[in-house]
């Protein structure tokens, strides 16, 4: 059984560290098996979002490009794409904001520390938010489930959307799911994802210990600089004070923790070791650029080549958006029968239209009553005429199973 994966990067930004191990390494591993079939692309739309340069927009969108082919992703084995070249996207987008809770979206963790954040200095809730941050979460439930992707590889921090995107899927389905199949389709619309997260580095720390983001601005390069640019960073890093000689706690320690994600555990171990028994820390950071270099510079090398040829990268793109709209423009056509936006045609039995009518076709309807010291009944039809009365019965039970057998009869009649 083939498993579909799905995920990609915001272009905002220079690709850094925390790019690498959380996102495009996993997700560029998981390409490589047979029983795999993966997308991945630039998410460019979402750029929008949190910039409003397009110098820096159009700069990043080539710099992760060449990112993740120089990384090793075969465009010929996946599916690698642009997301403003699949026009597919922000239509679902629409369709699912018109099943998508705002009380869903007010929970969303971005939203929230936004207001948090206006709460905090006085501002009003909303200020400077945009409708873009609002709706975020029902863009990246499009990029998802256009695809029906199966797994979706994910920092820890990007778990909430995952599930943002299945309760969306899912009230789509329980909306939509009957017409859905009225119209061509099979199963569900929607596959429900599942989010994978590698558990020793889900979420890389930055040089200051946080998360390693372009937002806090404490990121290590990963190509862009060279290796001197790469250096640079992690000399930076922030550790304590302890001097040479003096034990180490690596489980503390951020420089440990990037690390760790490029070794395996018995490297992980001897490291770990040497800073207990008091490795310096500038002889820690000189031990992490050896390795991460031991890992990355070939792979540096295959990232400048391709930035001297965009062309080559543009190709690749336009051939993964082709194979992209192969899937989603089929499944979208049927999405939009679905909703009622289909081709002009007489009416079809959609799921409400098929209440619609069986609520308009005329009907018989029992109706039991008391007269004198029994009880009697009458069936109607639609038009609330008298088609069969009788009285005498000793309980409304009785009275109803008799109602019940002549409406029988008269339905067998018509």
């Amino acid at each position: 059984m083939t498993t579909r994966y799905l995920t990609g990067i915001t272009t905002t930004g220079t690709p850094h560290l925390g790019n690498y191990v959380g996102a495009i390494r996993p997700a560029i591993a998981a390409s490589q098996r047979d029983n795999v079939d993966s997308f991945y692309f630039l998410a460019d739309y979402h750029a929008l979002i949190k910039s409003d340069d397009p110098v820096r927009i159009a700069r990043s969108r080539l710099e992760i490009a060449a990112t993740w082919l120089a990384c090793g992703l075969d465009p010929a084995r996946v599916t690698f794409y642009r997301q403003s070249d699949i026009p597919e996207i922000p239509e679902l987008t629409w369709m699912l904001t018109c099943v998508t809770a705002k009380g869903l979206l007010n929970r969303a963790h971005a939203y929230k520390a936004a207001v948090d954040q206006n709460t905090a200095v006085g501002e009003d809730p909303d200020a400077a938010i945009t409708a873009g941050l609002y709706m975020y979460p029902v863009l990246m439930a499009a990029d998802i489930l256009i695809f029906n992707a199966d797994k979706v590889p994910v920092g820890r921090d990007q778990v909430q959307h995952i599930e943002m995107t299945r309760d969306i899927g899912q009230r789509f389905n329980h909306i939509y799911g009957k017409a859905w199949r009225a119209a061509g389709g099979k199963d569900q619309p929607f596959v429900l994802p599942e989010v994978v997260i590698d558990e020793a580095v889900a979420t890389l720390p930055g040089l200051d210990g946080r998360k390693m983001s372009k937002s806090y601005d404490n990121t290590v390069p990963l190509f862009e600089g060279g290796a001197r640019a790469t250096r640079e960073a992690i000399m930076r890093i922030v550790t304590d004070s302890r001097a040479p000689g003096e034990p180490k706690d690596p489980d503390s320690a951020s420089l440990f923790a990037i690390y760790r994600a490029f070794v395996g555990d018995a490297e992980s171990a001897a490291f770990r070791e040497e800073l207990e028994d008091g490795l310096g820390w500038s002889d820690a950071k000189h031990k992490l650029c050896a390795r991460i270099e031991q890992d990355i510079a070939s792979l540096r090398e295959r990232y400048d080549a391709l930035m001297a040829h965009p062309d080559d990268i543009e190709d690749a793109l336009r051939d993964g958006a082709r194979k992209a709209r192969a899937v989603a423009t089929p499944r979208l056509e049927i999405m939009r029968r679905a909703v009622g936006l289909g081709a002009l045609a007489a009416p079809a039995a959609t799921a409400r239209g098929a209440k619609q009518a069986k609520a308009e076709k005329p009907a018989l309807q029992p109706v039991v009553f008391r007269e004198h010291d029994a009880f009697a009944f009458k069936v109607l039809d639609a038009k609330k005429k008298v088609l069969a009365t009788q009285a005498g019965f000793a309980d409304p039970k009785a009275a109803m199973a008799a109602a019940r057998a002549a409406m029988e009869t008269l339905a067998a009649a018509q």
